[in-house]
């Protein structure tokens, strides 16, 4: 079967799902739409593919992805549902977390995939920290999400923007409702701090910021069998354990070695977004249950709205 898709939005993010659906072996990018009409012409005469408008380029589709600033994914996604067309809403889910709540029940009543764009679950280094982690007794994880101000202007803060990433990978590792949450927040909604205490006394603790001048994507898990370290741009993992302490006899001088032994496992480097867009298509091919789903996606923006809220309240002044 060949999954006929579109692309509603072509900004900085739509522009790569075109880009990625029209190289995909069984998908057929249809054509693309945005209330730019010479952005998606351009779009669409790099692709070989067509501009419609939203009603028709839903009559043509089996899937789309919504990649349309925050504040629109509701009223889209539910135009996508009710024309019985499966999603993929680019994260932040939704704006508003009871909006989400009725998409999630919407998408279910209609039969309709609704899958959210939390596209770091599909790093390589994440897929493959699944796999280092499941029998560790985790202790702690600490997320940095770090870069300068960006070139292009973000109305959402960097909570809502970057920070969310790392809620939605802690969420899936943690698992269960978070208990206590502190937050910080400063440079009028650019650098924010939380840390969250779950049930497990599992602490996180996760920084994000548009104001440092050098780009970093890590994640970092204390447990009680290792230390392990995941580049998210790299793609990499480190895992450093223990070796056996000893004392050294080097020219008649005693000195004390205990010498750290690190591990990096095979991660196969490929794109996310590509990852992402084929399991989606997989998804809606075979009709089964999308890897980040609309619960996920929710959970992650009442999650992130708590900590935004408190982090920044003048933008809910």
């Amino acid at each position: 079967m060949t999954v006929r898709t579109g692309v509603i939005g072509v900004g900085s993010m739509g522009r790569h799902h075109a880009r990625i659906y029209d190289q995909m072996l069984n998908v057929e990018l249809i054509g693309v739409t945005d209330v730019d009409t010479e952005a998606a012409k351009e779009v669409a005469d790099q692709r070989d593919t067509a501009v419609f408008d939203r009603g028709e380029l839903l009559d043509r589709v089996d899937a789309v992805s919504i990649a349309v600033p925050t504040p629109f994914h509701y009223e889209i996604a539910r135009e996508c549902i009710d024309a019985g067309v499966d999603v993929l809403v680019e994260k932040p889910f939704v704006a508003e977390p009871e909006r989400g709540e009725l998409l999630v029940e919407r998408a279910a009543a209609n039969d309709v995939l609704l899958q959210v764009g939390h596209v770091e679950r599909f790093n390589p280094a994440v897929v493959a920290l699944r796999e280092v982690i499941q029998d560790l007794d985790v202790i702690s994880l600490d997320a940095r999400r770090l870069g300068p101000t960006p070139d292009r202007q973000i109305d959402d803060s960097v909570v809502m923007d970057l920070m969310i990433h790392d809620l939605d990978i802690v969420n899936s590792i943690v698992g269960g409702e978070p208990g206590d949450v502190s937050v910080a927040g400063s440079r009028a909604g650019k650098h924010a701090t939380t840390t969250i205490t779950f049930p497990d006394e599992t602490i996180a603790t996760l920084t994000a910021s548009r104001v440092t001048q050098e780009k970093i994507r890590q994640l970092t898990i204390t447990a009680e069998e290792c230390y392990v370290k995941v580049d998210y741009l790299d793609q990499s993992i480190d895992i450093h354990r223990q070796s056996v302490p000893e004392y050294v006899v080097t020219n008649g001088d005693v000195r004390f070695r205990h010498e750290s032994i690190v591990e990096r496992p095979v991660v196969d480097n490929t794109e996310p977004l590509k990852n992402e867009l084929s399991s989606f298509t997989d998804a809606v091919r075979t009709r089964s249950q999308p890897v980040v789903t609309g619960e996920d996606g929710l959970r992650a923006v009442f999650l992130a709205r708590n900590v935004d809220e408190r982090a920044f309240p003048d933008r809910y002044a």
